[in-house]
């Protein structure tokens, strides 16, 4: 599906959003836009990669017209730019607002005017059950995403998302941490060894936005299943690939951090598709006939579990070691470490 066609990427210089510049520049698409308002990321990335399919576009979802500058020919949009920050977002949420929400609606908007075929909206497991300013934009961001796809009156432009947690090794995370604190002969914090994550690697994330081109209807929002870990487990299996004894330190609960993560809420699970992988939640098709918001109820809400990282599949120490050496990153730093 992607011969011969160009695809539009907002944030194309964050960790994600390169990630799936990098898959599809494996196919025969013509031509992938990176958009964002980075120059200096942008410059690496153009002498890193030197490939003719790559074009840069300065700009900001904040800004509509420099996206619909961008836009033109374009038969496809992964739309990845976001402040993903959680502590960023608490201090300055209306910023989160800015590019979270009304920047979607920019992209969104500039994608139905330009007769863009699909547009694929980034969302987190932090937009489930939010109780930081990060996931409440990203849940809002949804909202906008699955009420825009049932305004679009033609089938010129497809309006999804995809929803994903934890990327293993990805900036900010604790795999990165835990082996930088081992390097420097510290304790390996910890603030409770009882918190599960989920356990994708950056690729194997990208391969949802992937069955998202090819699978998602108006409205959908994609789920890739994923297994989990404790927290403690996965930092005692990270002192063992390293072979050191560094202590363990338990610090407590951050503010805004949960216990584990959710990628379906039980409304969702209800009502969602179970496609092997992945799970499809299709959009809510209520319209604004009040008696199926406060009359007609659904029993299997009472007894229907949200999709989280406690009762997915969970991994024991030896298959997060395998999981863990999947990973370039820390193959390169294992190696570097036994030298």
């Amino acid at each position: 599906m992607f011969n011969g066609k160009t695809l539009l990427i907002t944030g194309g210089t964050g960790s994600f959003g390169n990630a799936v510049m990098n898959r599809f520049l494996d196919t025969n698409i013509k031509e992938i836009r990176i958009f964002s308002r980075d120059e200096k990321k942008q410059d690496d990335v153009r002498k890193l990669y030197k490939n003719d399919k790559l074009k840069f576009y300065i700009g900001d979802v904040r800004d509509l017209e420099s996206i619909k500058n961008a836009i033109h020919g374009v038969d496809y949009i992964f739309h990845a730019a976001a402040l993903k920050q959680v502590p960023s977002c608490e201090f300055f949420p209306l910023e989160a607002v800015k590019t979270n929400v009304i920047g979607t609606d920019n992209v969104l908007n500039a994608a139905i005017e330009r007769n863009v075929g699909k547009v694929i909206c980034l969302s987190t497991d932090k937009a489930a059950y939010p109780i930081n300013a990060m996931g409440i934009s990203k849940a809002m961001m949804e909202k906008v995403f699955v009420a825009k796809s049932k305004t679009v009156l033609s089938d010129e432009t497809l309006i999804c998302g995809t929803r994903y947690g934890n990327v293993m090794a990805s900036r900010g995370s604790v795999i990165p941490l835990f082996i930088d604190q081992i390097k420097n002969g510290q304790p390996i914090t910890v603030t409770d060894p009882n918190m599960t994550r989920f356990l994708m690697s950056l690729e194997e994330a990208v391969e949802l936005v992937v069955f998202a081109f090819q699978n998602a209807k108006p409205g959908d929002i994609m789920v890739q299943k994923a297994p989990a870990s404790t927290i403690g487990d996965l930092a005692q299996a990270i002192k063992e690939l390293f072979n050191v004894d560094n202590e363990i330190k338990i610090i407590g609960t951050r503010h805004g951090e949960k216990l584990y993560e959710t990628l379906l809420t039980k409304e969702e699970h209800v009502v969602a598709q179970d496609l092997e992988g992945f799970y499809r939640v299709p959009a809510d098709k209520r319209d604004l006939n009040y008696d199926k918001y406060f009359v007609k109820g659904d029993e299997k809400l009472s007894s229907e579990q949200e999709y989280n990282s406690h009762n997915t599949e969970r991994l024991n120490i030896d298959q997060i070691k395998e999981k863990l050496l999947e990973l370039d990153y820390v193959q390169k730093e294992l190696k570097g470490w036994n030298k």
